[in-house]
């Protein structure tokens, strides 16, 4: 989608994403969904091969739900999965740790979802061509420079690119960080572990398979839905050298771990398509914008991999950012994408917080006496349900009601439409726009204006009770409990899936006052 220019000077895009991992990716559908001009490269020779990331959050599936994609995701994931733990080669437990867990009025998706990494870039990709963007491979950035006025990059093929934005999605050691010169502020850990996709015989694909034998190490091997390939993980207690080194992995290798942790099992290592050394680092960047340059995912933050919450901040930092940059290049004011940095630096700041924490207390029980489960390291609000923007820039209140507010995840709920067909309010985000809810008769004005003054910017709905004739009829309630809402109330859904305003109902300048405020009113 990349623009033609003129013979002699570079071709010209809107935006040029480094790194096409889930970040990126996510990233170039935002904005290519919104009619943005995009190009995303990346620096290998061939799509990342490995399961690495292989837990989606709640909140990253509501994400791609909105995307689209969500079905294609649920088939390929394993949502529950018993842990089967053994202790010095006795079966100390076996149980779903997301057993109670079970979908609600306002929350469709039950828990976590296990799904390999390049499973999830592959269904990412597909989305992505059907806007006509596809990844370019052995074309990373370079080199680049800016100005006041747009970037001008220089890939490792030699192409020149000049863009209005250049955005880096390329990993912890991401070369458009080091060229901005942002200080990546933390520390690199003692903690190491093996990680790999193996094809094996000996197990059945009905347990994530933990292993640990006290002095001498552990081992987990988790089956995929519907592959042949299991993800190893092994932290090989007696092979750590005098620095906190490990043997480079191997196929032989791993066998000998599966044999000396889980001998006994008849487990046979047939083939091994992915093979790493990971070790732990927490680090994160002190700015997240320079200029028209962005980061984002584990070029902006890196962290233990305890609660599985890497490659879906990274996925939900790309969300936050695409329809900001969107409506900045469509018109928006530059503030608006500045609130990027506000909302999303806190947020790697907890992330990094909360699965250190959860790293430290997996490590301490392993020590203690071998018990740990490998979930031991999730926090609490693993799912990432709880997290908000409640004081950012984008968030007001305008309302005393109870329920959700500004800046708060905005709630799912089953309704059903006019001629009685099943409809969540999901169904009614799903897409670029601003949804404006509209509960009560008091309403109507207020979604009038907006079906009309913000056409293709803020969609109207209005929720009603049967025989209101709303758009949406909350047969059950769930709406107006889900947003606590007593009389007319106005809520502004952002596209991100966020609360931007709650207002009483009457108001008619409410939401044109936010967006004014806010910098979008011209963008659409």
């Amino acid at each position: 989608m990349a623009a033609g220019s003129a013979s002699g000077r570079a071709p010209v895009t809107d935006v040029l994403i480094a790194g096409a991992g889930p970040t990126g990716l996510t990233l170039a559908i935002e904005l290519a969904r919104r009619g943005v001009e995009v190009r995303i490269v990346d620096r290998a020779g061939e799509h990342f091969p490995g399961s690495r990331g292989k837990g989606l959050t709640a909140r990253t599936q509501e994400v791609l739900d909105d995307l689209g994609v969500a079905d294609e995701v649920l088939h390929y994931g394993f949502r529950h999965l018993p842990h089967r733990r053994y202790v010095d080669g006795e079966l100390v437990a076996e149980a779903d740790p997301h057993a109670q867990r079970a979908p609600a009025p306002d929350r469709p998706y039950d828990g976590g979802l296990l799904i390999p990494q390049w499973r999830i870039e592959r269904i990412l990709r597909a989305r992505l061509a059907e806007d006509g963007v596809r990844v370019e491979l052995a074309a990373g950035v370079a080199e680049f420079s800016q100005s006041a006025d747009g970037v001008h990059a220089v890939l490792d093929t030699g192409e020149q690119v000049a863009a209005r934005y250049l955005v880096g999605c390329d990993g912890g050691r991401s070369t458009v960080r080091k060229a901005l010169g942002v200080r990546f502020e933390g520390e690199s850990g003692e903690q190491a572990m093996l990680l790999g996709d193996v094809e094996l015989d000996g197990l059945e694909p009905d347990a994530w398979y933990q292993w640990t034998v006290r002095g001498r190490g552990f081992l987990a091997l988790c089956p995929f839905r519907d592959e042949r390939s299991w993800q190893l993980q092994a932290v090989p207690l007696r092979d750590f050298g005098a620095e906190g080194g490990l043997p480079e992995p191997s196929l032989p290798y791993f066998r000998r771990i599966v044999d000396d942790l889980a001998g006994g099992h008849g487990i046979h290592l047939s083939t091994a398509t992915w093979l790493s050394t990971y070790r732990v680092n927490v680090r994160m960047a002190d700015r997240f914008t320079v200029g028209r340059v962005v980061l984002a995912g584990d070029a902006a933050h890196v962290h233990p991999p305890a609660g599985g919450l890497g490659m879906n901040t990274g996925i939900q930092d790309a969300y936050n950012l695409g329809w900001k940059l969107a409506m900045v290049c469509s018109g928006a004011r530059q503030s608006l994408l500045d609130s990027y940095q506000e909302e999303r630096l806190p947020v790697a700041a907890w992330t990094l917080g909360v699965s250190t924490e959860g790293l430290r207390r997996v490590a301490s029980r392993f020590v203690d006496g071998g018990g740990a489960d490998i979930t031991d390291g999730a926090h609490r609000d693993g799912q990432q349900l709880e997290l908000g923007y409640p004081a950012s820039s984008l968030s007001v209140d305008g309302d005393a009601g109870n329920g959700p507010r500004a800046g708060d995840r905005a709630p799912d709920a089953p309704c059903v439409d006019r001629s009685g067909t099943p409809r969540r309010l999901f169904d009614a985000f799903r897409g670029p726009h601003f949804t404006l809810l509209g509960f009560g008769e008091s309403c109507a004005g207020a979604l009038r204006d907006a079906g009309t003054v913000h056409r293709g910017l803020v969609k109207p709905v209005s929720v009603g009770a049967p025989g209101s004739g709303a758009d949406l009829v909350d047969v059950e309630g769930h709406a107006r409990t889900a947003y606590g809402v007593t009389g007319g109330t106005l809520v502004l859904v952002r596209p991100d899936g966020y609360l931007a305003l709650r207002a009483p109902g009457a108001s008619r300048t409410a939401v044109r006052d936010y967006l004014d405020r806010v910098g979008v009113s011209r963008s659409a």
